[in-house]
């Protein structure tokens, strides 16, 4: 079978080779035009003037657009239309679009676009959480307040309690391929666009709005990006908007793309976020509630930031169970780049203030991080088939054991010796019970939970007891260089929170010579997707590989698709096609059968072959017969994710079909003099449930966790008092370089199917590995503290000046 099989991305040797065709490569028309925005320098003010001569008389201009050229709405959020396409006369941001220049080249529209006369008169911009605070420029009219249990009887009685803040930077996606669109006029004032875009279907819907069409007007196509990470879900509206606009104005094919420099100063980021945090717990180590309040950095227009704080909240407390706790979520507006969906979608940001929490409360103990860790995690999923999440002989067993004290604590008023089998649970407290209260502040039941197995492996695997010992020995010899060693844990929901975006389509044909054609409402960039969905169809029909072709995404094939993102591609993808295959699969057993005078039942598609009794032909014989008996050899597939239902207002609900877990262990080095570091070693352990391709799965961890550990280390986001972005290069914004990853990088996938029934049995691997990186900032943390007695409270991204900051404040 196709399926869990170790395959190379399809289009490997094309991206190998150079080959592989994104939109800057399509071959256009000799009379294609190119467009390019003319920005605003000011971060806050109102248009007085605008001169656009200058610009008209450029070299190969051929029209300047301005807000009011614009044939129908100038609009391109993805929310609640409050970003103008074009300046409506309001400034918000440095690196606005205020005009739209169309040329004979690109250069020639880049070069125009410079020479814009634009007078504002100057508003004092908002900036920072402070300064919105003070002026309480937020959405959503307040803070956002979920919480479970009594948080301030949980603090007052604890017996130890601590407080701190966290500054979290954002995080530039640095796609290799920046923002681009072509749009070429069609017959009858349709329009046919290609954008580098994670959402077709929002492309065509904002498109249509534009040009005042229906959207069957309007087709979008796109074969693949050249990378994403939630910077092309809404950011390239924009592009493809003003394409679509300036080819119907001129009847002439339209093509934009960014520089990169253009792209870092238009285009949205990952969320900075302030966290508070306010702890109880006792000298076990144990948690007795938690009070959060995170402050996020929305940026000027609304975006994605409303689902992206609301994911924060619900990973704020990742793999933990919280008697008490509290998160209070502000959703401030800013005079910057509106900032958007990135890979994660708010849950790093809420994870990391939980594993903060985790860190000060073990340094204040003196207890071992991962132990304390592991005391307070969700409880132990049931191994059995068909047992719930709470059962408790299955969570005694070892690999998913609770100490005796957590049972202590919770009731339990005796443990068998050996078997570590709870006899009695104080009367009250029935399996069913206990299964009830593993829930989560939001009120999900955690039936799934297996991080104490996949720690005990890990910590075993990355001997980290020893490596421990080792590293408090190098620190004690070493005034200079100082190490550090920590591991941190993932639980991460999979859906979209928006729940009617849980659901997918697609189309496959299968032709009379036996190959099969593939449509679907994915999109790929760089991910393995269209590999993954082609291995599940020949899957279905039990034919090799290569007989499988996925062709570009296109609206005209598959109408109404949601985005490629929330880690949803494969699970909501593979199972839309899987339906459509099993259609057409169960349409040829029956032909076949009645010709064979067989069972439908009995029919097997294996090894290319289709066995029908004691006849047996080949997928393309079969399908052949099929075709000259008049069966339909085409179908569509649909999928909706059972079992959600979110109340985001209230905070309640289940907005997740399952999760997915990790495990990481990172040690690092630092230079106390300069606070240089690097990472020396990372073992992740990495829950993929039953994987589709080990391969590409493997691919997606340890990519994501470099970037993750990116996001924490290196990258750091430069604003000036003006609202200018200072860091929108290479050479000023660092990503991590192939010699950033660890010298040693050992990564292995969990042995375990998914509990649910999603693929196969797989389990979504795109966002949750990024978290793993936090491991990397924790072990940071670790070897600054190793320098003095004091909490170095180091913040993100730690930089060699925010480590050296940090070794400043562990000395005290």
């Amino acid at each position: 079978m196709s399926v869990a099989k170790p395959l190379p991305h399809d289009a490997a040797s094309l991206h190998v080779a150079g080959t592989a065709r994104y939109i800057d490569d399509v071959p256009m028309p000799a009379d294609c035009l190119h467009l390019a925005f003319g920005l605003s320098t000011v971060a806050r003010g109102r248009i007085t003037a605008l001169d656009l001569d200058a610009v008209r008389s450029a070299p190969g201009v051929i029209a300047v657009l301005t807000a009011g050229d614009l044939p129908f709405a100038n609009d391109v959020s993805p929310s609640v239309h409050d970003e103008p396409l074009l300046s409506d006369g309001t400034v918000n941001y440095v690196g606005q679009p205020i005009f739209l220049v169309v040329a004979r080249s690109h250069l020639a529209a880049r070069a125009a676009a410079r020479l814009g006369a634009v007078e504002i008169a100057e508003e004092t911009p908002i900036l920072t959480v402070d300064e919105a605070l003070a002026e309480d420029s937020r959405f959503e009219g307040g803070p956002v307040v979920w919480s479970r249990g009594d948080v301030a009887a949980a603090l007052s009685g604890a017996p130890r309690r601590l407080t701190g803040r966290l500054e979290l930077g954002g995080q530039e996606h640095f796609y290799l391929e920046g923002q681009a669109a072509l749009a070429l006029p069609q017959e009858g004032g349709d329009m046919l666009v290609s954008s580098s875009t994670q959402h077709p279907t929002e492309i065509q819907h904002k498109v249509a709005e534009a040009l005042g069409v229906p959207m069957h007007a309007v087709r979008v196509e796109s074969r693949r990006m050249g990378g994403g990470f939630g910077g092309k879900e809404s950011q390239g509206n924009a592009l493809a908007v003003a394409c679509a606009v300036a080819a119907q104005r001129t009847g002439k094919p339209c093509k934009m793309r960014y520089d990169r420099d253009d792209d870092m100063i238009i285009t949205g980021k990952r969320h900075d976020f302030r966290i508070e945090y306010d702890v109880g717990f006792d000298e076990s180590g144990r948690l007795h509630g938690v009070d959060f309040v995170q402050y996020a950095r929305c940026g000027w227009s609304m975006d994605l930031s409303l689902p992206v704080a609301d994911r924060a909240m619900l990973h704020a407390d990742n793999a933990y169970l919280l008697p008490a706790m509290r998160v209070t979520s502000h959703r401030l507006k800013t005079n910057t780049q509106s900032a958007t969906a990135y890979r994660g979608f708010g849950g790093p940001q809420g994870m990391v203030g939980i594993e903060r929490v985790m860190d000060a409360v073990a340094r204040d103990l003196g207890t071992d991080p991962a132990a304390l860790r592991r005391l307070n995690f969700y409880r132990a999923a049931a191994r059995t088939a068909g047992a719930s999440g709470g059962d408790i002989d299955e969570a005694m067993k070892p690999g998913g054991r609770l100490p005796e004290t957590d049972l202590a604590s919770r009731g339990a008023v005796k443990v068998s010796s050996g078997t570590g089998r709870a006899r009695a649970f104080g009367g009250a407290h029935s399996p069913a019970q206990e299964e009830a209260e593993n829930a989560t502040h939001y009120g999900m039941r955690v039936t799934d939970f297996i991080l104490h197995e996949m720690t005990d492996a890990l910590l075993a695997s990355s001997d980290y007891a020893a490596r421990k010992a080792a590293v408090a020995e190098w620190n004690a010899h070493n005034p200079l260089l100082k190490r550090g060693i920590a591991y941190s844990p993932v639980k991460f929901g999979i859906s979209f929170t928006l729940t009617h975006l849980n659901q997918a389509g697609a189309l496959v044909h299968v032709y009379q010579d036996g190959s099969v054609h593939l449509n679907h409402g994915g999109t790929e960039m760089g991910q393995g997707l269209f590999q993954k969905v082609a291995q599940v169809a020949a899957a279905r029909f039990g034919i090799p590989l290569e007989m499988v072709k996925i062709t570009a995404t296109d609206t005209a094939k598959v109408p109404n698709t949601s985005a490629t993102a929330a880690s949803s591609g494969s699970d909501l993808n593979g199972m839309a096609t899987r339906i459509a295959c099993d259609t057409i699969r169960d349409r040829m057993a029956a032909c076949l059968a009645e010709l064979h005078q067989s069972d439908p039942s009995e029919v097997r598609f294996e090894d290319g072959q289709v066995i029908v009794g004691a006849q047996s032909m080949s997928f393309a014989e079969a399908a052949a017969l099929v075709y000259q008996n008049r069966v339909s050899l085409s179908a569509t597939g649909f999928y909706r994710t059972p079992k959600l239902s979110w109340d985001r207002v209230a905070g309640k609900g289940r907005p997740f079909l399952y999760f997915s877990y990790g495990a990481a262990v990172t040690e690092v080095v630092i230079d106390t003099l300069t606070g240089e570091n690097r990472i020396l070693r990372t073992d992740i352990l990495h829950d993929c449930g039953a994987s589709l391709n080990p391969a590409l799965d493997t691919g997606q961890i340890e990519g994501a966790y470099v970037q993750g550990a990116g996001w924490l280390t290196t990258e750091e986001l430069v604003w000036d008092d003006a609202g200018r972005l200072r860091t929108h290069a290479p050479s000023t914004y660092k990503i991590p370089a192939c010699s950033d990853r660890p010298d040693i990088f050992n990564v292995s996938l969990f042995d375990g199917e998914n509990r649910e029934d999603t693929i196969y049995r797989s389990k979504a691997v795109g966002e949750p590995p990024f978290m793993l990186g936090i491991s990397a900032w924790l072990a940071l943390m670790d070897a600054c503290a190793a320098c003095g007695p004091d909490d170095p409270a180091l913040n993100a991204p730690a930089t060699a000046e925010e480590v050296l900051a940090a070794v400043g404040r562990a000395r005290g």
